[in-house]
């Protein structure tokens, strides 16, 4: 079994763009975005599913979810933010915020008209970019 990515950056034994941590959650920005300022949210303690999750704990990572959804409103100048929960691609929880610039940033299969659909991973922003938006996100939820 491989160790678990996410557990790993919530310890902080490999980097990301943190742009909130406390004792339960740490959100960071995601190397792969959708969309620039795609954010992901997760718990510290390691959860294999959304429905594992203690009710208070997804309740947290919902209310972290608005903040973030607020700044990133005002920094991308979009008039909504898609919120998700997955665990797909690495099995711990994770919530992804994303600033939508169009209607299908975040959209399902049966909008699909394609029988085969391909699919590419998204390029990394450039590091400079990351720690701006990075920077700018940590100042905009501070208290």
């Amino acid at each position: 079994m491989r160790p678990c990515l996410f557990c790993a950056i919530a310890n902080e034994t490999i980097p990301a763009h943190i742009v909130h941590q406390d004792e339960r959650l740490i959100a960071f920005l995601d190397i792969g975005p959708i969309r620039p300022g795609h954010v992901q949210i997760v718990p510290r303690e390691h959860f294999s599913f959304f429905d594992d999750l203690p009710p208070d704990l997804a309740a947290e990572i919902v209310h972290l979810g608005q903040r973030l959804a607020k700044a990133l409103k005002e920094i991308y100048g979009v008039p909504r933010v898609g919120f998700l929960f997955t665990g797909s691609d690495v099995p711990h929880v994770h919530a992804h915020i994303v600033p939508l610039h169009t209607g299908d940033d975040i959209t399902s299969r049966r909008y699909i008209v394609e029988e085969t659909v391909t699919y590419r991973n998204p390029p990394r922003p450039p590091e400079d970019e990351m720690a701006q938006t990075g920077t700018r996100l940590r100042e905009m939820l501070k208290p």
